[in-house]
């Protein structure tokens, strides 16, 4: 394990001691992001290109050596990472790339990317000592936070949109955590956690505020990076709603770059929903600062119109030289589909999102046919099977009757 040796501030750049109390930088107040930083020259010597091919541990605890966790025994029993990267050469050529990756971290315990924060959130939380942990999410996280709560022995409270999708909430009930049904919007969830965990002194999950949490995010970008033998994609493409998973995304392929392990960082695209696109508009404007303002998309894990970790989605996005792109819930809807039948992945709607970026991007000619792209796919379809259900075929209904049966097919 490594110990982080400081933490900095993505905005003003000051540094601080890593503890349990500290979250956010002092003088940006919360939007001052940290990054959390390692002694790379220590951490060189303790992994290596060589290291990692004959390391068996085939989950995300694999880049342990840059990672925050004090102790192995805090790591959660759950086997996280290490999601397939699907080679799809028929959507490669149906869009006019030379490869187009498909990762899918619907294969992830809850079925969700956020299963790499929460796993190191919960880990972290055990490094402190401490007994509770909460966080606000509008969906996701959530689950992710108490199936890891749960299997560590951590006490959690979750506070989650009135409207989050039934599957969601069912699956905090299951794991045993206090779930808090907020009447409002995610911002309006997010604003009561951060109140009820300064309050009663609980850790803080939430993944825009704890800086540890994108650690786990990063082993994404690292995961990609190894399975193509070292030599990452020009594009990769995923959905934006807080910030966290395109800054997660950004930190792992910097930390690989400053490791000599990499040559250079993808350019990353990041993916809105036209109804919650803060982002987009803040790198469309060339504006320094996100404007929050309301949101409405089917795709409830993006819906975020106050995005508080925007520091490190736009220097994601800019450092790396990519973009920002929306799409409607329409084309959300129709990736399900496409991306089901033409992969076998299963995308909940904002899951599929950076595909419909992409798709769009290719067809407006803006993606060219010499490129090698990566597609996250952040959460599994079954996490929303009303969304789902919208966008596919209505089934046969039909009696016992092989005739009947007959007269249906023909009139298809």
């Amino acid at each position: 394990m490594a110990a982080p040796s400081i933490l900095k501030c993505v905005l003003c750049g000051r540094e601080y001691e890593p503890s349990a109390e500290r979250y956010v930088c002092d003088t940006c107040g919360l939007d001052g992001t940290l990054d959390v930083l390692y002694d790379i020259c220590d951490t060189k010597k303790k992994i290596t290109r060589d290291s990692l091919s004959s390391n068996r541990d085939t989950s995300m605890w694999r880049y342990r050596e840059i990672m925050p966790v004090l102790r192995d025994e805090n790591i959660p029993n759950l086997t996280v990472g290490w999601t397939p990267l699907y080679d799809n050469k028929l959507l490669a050529s149906k869009y006019g790339v030379k490869k187009l990756y498909v990762k899918d971290d619907g294969r992830n315990p809850t079925a969700s990317l956020k299963d790499r924060a929460s796993a190191v959130g919960v880990a972290k939380a055990l490094d402190f000592g401490e007994k509770i942990i909460a966080c606000a999410s509008t969906g996701n996280a959530a689950s992710s936070l108490s199936g890891f709560s749960a299997v560590s022995g951590l006490e959690s409270y979750i506070f989650v949109p009135e409207k989050a999708p039934a599957a969601k909430v069912t699956q905090l009930l299951v794991y045993g955590a206090n779930v808090i049904l907020v009447k409002g919007d995610y911002a309006e969830a997010f604003d009561l956690a951060t109140s009820a965990i300064k309050k009663f002194g609980w850790y803080n999950r939430n993944c825009a505020i704890n800086p540890y949490l994108v650690e786990g995010k990063k082993t994404c970008a690292m995961e990609i990076a190894e399975q193509l033998n070292w030599k990452v994609p020009d594009r990769v493409f995923i959905s934006v709603g807080d910030g966290c998973c395109i800054g997660g995304l950004y930190k792992g392929f910097a930390d690989l770059f400053e490791l000599g392990f990499i040559d250079r960082i993808p350019k990353i695209t990041g993916v809105q929903a036209e109804g919650a696109s803060p982002i987009f508009n803040a790198v469309s404007t060339g504006s320094e600062r996100v404007i929050f303002g309301p949101a409405d998309t089917i795709a409830d894990s993006i819906s975020v119109g106050a995005p508080r970790n925007w520091a490190k989605a736009l220097r994601a996005i800019r450092k790396t030289g990519g973009t920002a792109v929306t799409v409607t819930d329409a084309e959300i809807l129709s990736s399900i589909p496409e991306l089901a039948r033409s992969s076998g992945v299963f995308g909940e709607p904002a899951g599929v999102t950076g595909f419909a970026g992409f798709r769009k991007m290719t067809i407006a000619g803006k993606i060219s046919s010499d490129e090698t792209i990566a597609v996250v796919v952040t959460g599994n379809g079954l996490k929303d099977i009303t969304s789902a259900k919208k966008s596919a075929e209505q089934a046969i209904s039909c009696t016992p009757d092989i005739e009947e049966f007959s007269r249906l097919i023909a009139s298809r």
